[in-house]
């Protein structure tokens, strides 16, 4: 299995099956100490014992951490292909998963040129506007201000969009790219 970054396409399968996989072992680790104490003293009361329980704690973490993954799908290889064909000149991130105190809000890419940031979502339950300000707030925190931040639900405007914002960027030909990077970053950091 190859080691897929973060913000790259397919990253949230490629990060499904590792932690289904890294459950799976400490569970199976778990219940071998559980297996071996039971084997050695025929009695469940004995120091293995209270390991394998232990050993349940990072177990439980790594299963929580699928859990909370598991309902969400990378992008289609097929329009990463369309979108990064059509944004050669702009700093792009996929497969995020962004969380707020409130919400998880998945976002299947976001393209980002100069102080416009847009992102897209084929999930009708994600809160575009409220993606949108969330987002805004976090740059804010971090001294970005004056974004322009839209968030869209259906993929045809946002390709739309990705090609000015291309357009755009070829024309003026401005060395954003280290800021851009700088915010692809803080957002990668709100995601799971």
């Amino acid at each position: 299995m190859k080691k897929i970054q973060k913000g790259k396409p397919g990253y949230l399968n490629y990060k499904r099956k590792v932690e289904i996989l890294r459950t799976v072992i400490y569970f199976v680790i778990v219940l071998a100490i559980f297996a071996l104490g039971y084997w050695q003293t025929h009695t469940r009361l004995n120091l293995l014992t209270v390991v394998a329980i232990l050993g349940c704690l990072p177990a439980s973490k790594a299963l929580v951490g699928v859990i909370a993954r598991y309902p969400y799908q990378s992008i289609e290889l097929s329009q990463a292909k369309e979108i990064a064909g059509k944004s050669k000149h702009l700093t792009v991130c996929y497969d995020l998963i962004i969380t707020s105190k409130e919400h998880i809000m998945p976002t299947d890419c976001i393209v980002i040129s100069g102080h416009n940031i847009y992102g897209y979502t084929h999930y009708e339950k994600v809160n575009t506007d409220e993606l949108g300000k969330h987002i805004k707030t976090i740059l804010a925190q971090n001294q970005y201000t004056g974004f322009t931040v839209k968030i869209l639900n259906q993929y045809t405007p946002f390709l739309a969009r990705v090609e000015g914002l291309e357009n755009i960027a070829v024309v003026e030909q401005e060395d954003t790219k280290a800021r851009e990077q700088e915010i692809r970053n803080l957002i990668l950091n709100i995601s799971m």
